[in-house]
């Protein structure tokens, strides 16, 4: 009998790809969706996959997902993923992210099964970074700068108490920034990348819109990302957190570089938009994955120029 897995989000840009990573191991894969979520990420593979309509906050539909399901691993992916959206819907960011694994986990508990559950976390439970304190690693203090490091400082500690309190297989990672084909233009590779095919396509003027170009961020491919999280259950401790980066800080301005260096035009002008900065940005953070990486032997495999060239290339068949 195959194992089986149910991922939360699975429309989603991760749980796209991480629908298609376990499928070809050989797993059975459910996938949560809200019943407005789209599914041209998913379009693909959606043959392959049992798809469940519900939502992270009607605890009664994820019940009936892990009845259907029968998991023997949980992915948590769902959440409200975008950190400028946090800042003018800090409630729902709130709400969804936080109560949302709240009631994954009351369901889990109320179902009788005994899954093993991954909390997607983010870097952004960090925030606000010291410069002794490079790179970041597990033990180091959570003081979040913004409503989504919040939400996600929130969930992932609710992962920890209900290992604690009930025994539940949680396993809590802590992904830095990621990015490829099919990220949302609201993120800022994947922002820059659409730039570029709309201009290239001559739908826009030969200016691009950028905010902080300065700050220093630890990128890695979602193929990298996917792959760390199916490791994430197969051989780390339950209850414990566990960083997935690159351990290699980027400034904005070159990974911008990297797409306007692909790009067929050579006309290209940038200029910095007020709206695109943040309230509060962390101008460097980079982190150590030395726990996750002796715990499952993993390591990024994509090089990050072939990631972007995968961005500018979905974005151009856009």
């Amino acid at each position: 009998m195959r194992e089986r897995a149910l991922i939360t989000g699975v429309a989603g840009f991760v749980g796209s790809h991480l629908a298609e990573y376990l499928l070809s191991k050989g797993l059975e894969v459910y996938g949560l969706k809200r019943k407005e979520d789209g599914i041209d990420n998913i379009r693909a593979v959606k043959e392959h996959l049992t798809l469940i309509t519900g939502d992270m906050n009607d605890y009664n539909s994820l019940k009936r997902a892990l009845k259907r399901s029968e998991p023997d691993y949980v992915y948590h992916l769902a959440a409200q993923a975008h950190v400028p959206t946090s800042w003018k819907t800090p409630a729902e960011t709130m709400e969804v992210n936080a109560i949302g694994t709240i009631f994954l986990l009351e369901a889990v508990r109320s179902s009788g099964s005994d899954p093993r559950i991954q909390i997607a976390g983010s870097s952004e439970e960090y925030g606000l970074i010291y410069p002794d304190e490079l790179p970041v690693r597990e033990t180091n203090q959570l003081r979040p700068l913004s409503p989504y490091g919040v939400s996600k400082v929130a969930a992932d500690l609710i992962g920890w108490q209900y290992y604690r309190a009930y025994g539940l297989k949680t396993v809590r990672t802590r992904a830095f920034n990621h990015t490829g084909p099919r990220s949302g233009a609201g993120f800022v590779a994947s922002n820059f990348a659409k730039q570029i095919a709309e201009i290239e396509k001559g739908a826009s003027g030969p200016v691009m819109r950028v905010g902080n170009l300065s700050a220093q961020r630890d990128f890695l491919d979602v193929r990298d990302v996917v792959r760390a999280y199916h490791m994430s259950l197969a051989s780390c401790d339950f209850g414990e957190a566990y960083n997935i980066c690159s351990e290699k800080p980027r400034t904005i301005r070159s990974v911008l570089d990297i797409l306007l260096s692909l790009s067929s035009r050579g006309d290209i002008k940038v200029e910095a938009d007020p709206g695109r900065m943040r309230p509060s940005d962390i101008p460097v953070i980079y982190g150590s994955c030395d726990k996750f990486s002796k715990k499952t032997g993993w390591k990024p495999l994509v090089p990050f120029e072939k990631t972007m060239e995968a961005l500018l290339s979905y974005w151009r068949g856009e």
